[in-house]
């Protein structure tokens, strides 16, 4: 089942708008999680804000954002001036510009996602910008709103959709001088260089999702296979449920997970 939209707008393109929908192309929904338990119970463990001062526990309706001026001076923003501030790139993917597409460095690339029409009256319009952009060899810049803060957005046609990467900001990469700069610059030997040169060619394959499986996530699940259940302690004096034990088993949960029934 494809995961469900997080974001809905427009795709704009001087005159040519269209209703877009953004998907995430990547997942960490099959990662093994673990929950804290207590050790002692197996209950699960929460966790509370607390204020810093008195060690008190901070409900969710006083929790407010704030700027830190000093180490004891904060701004307080209210939920409605935030909102008033939003940006017209919270609804819109207004692309500002076009670059080619190979001029982007890999290291500005931050995370991938699937954009695609929002209806079928929208199609025709995004088809038309998607394939511009193809026999063009040009990638889109834009902005975007995503998570509360504007973000510079790259889109590259990919199939019968665009592929929309958030970029990293400016101050986040690092130049590369400052780690290469001082590394010698000369030649290596000849000989060296035709060795790994065939070690090279002798060890080519064609790409493939299976080489980047995660080895350790199998490992996990066959120890958590052969492990039992724990059962947590009920608190004293309290009454089983009726209807008979109603604590799920990781185990058959797991099993059919990945037998796919659940």
């Amino acid at each position: 089942m494809a995961p469900r939209s997080y974001w809905k707008g427009y795709l704009k393109l001087s005159l040519v708008t269209c209703p877009v929908t953004l998907m995430p192309a990547t997942s960490e929904a099959e990662r093994v999680r673990f929950r804290t338990l207590n050790g002692k119970t197996g209950h699960p463990v929460v966790s509370r804000y607390l204020d810093a001062e008195t060690g008190d526990v901070v409900n969710d309706d006083d929790q407010v954002k704030g700027y830190p001026r000093s180490e004891t001076e904060h701004v307080i923003l209210e939920e409605e001036e935030l909102d008033a501030v939003a940006l017209e790139s919270a609804r819109t993917i207004d692309i500002d510009c076009f670059v080619r597409s190979d001029e982007i460095a890999w290291i500005w690339y931050d995370r991938p996602h699937y954009l695609m029409p929002a209806d079928p009256i929208g199609e025709e319009a995004f088809a038309v910008i998607r394939e511009a952009m193809r026999v063009t060899d040009r990638s889109g810049v834009a902005r975007l709103v995503l998570g509360g803060r504007e973000r510079a957005v790259l889109l590259m046609p990919r199939g019968e959709g665009i592929i929309l990467w958030t970029l990293r900001y400016g101050d986040e990469v690092r130049p590369e001088e400052e780690y290469f700069g001082d590394l010698a610059a000369g030649k290596p030997d000849a000989k060296a260089l035709t060795l790994v040169k065939r070690l090279i060619e002798e060890r080519t394959r064609t790409w493939d999702p299976g080489m980047v499986e995660d080895p350790v996530q199998e490992t996990l699940l066959e120890l958590i296979r052969s492990k039992k259940p724990k059962k947590r302690s009920r608190k004293a004096g309290a009454k089983a449920p009726k209807g008979g034990d109603n604590v799920v088993s990781i185990m058959d949960a797991l099993r059919k997970s990945i037998e796919g029934k659940g």
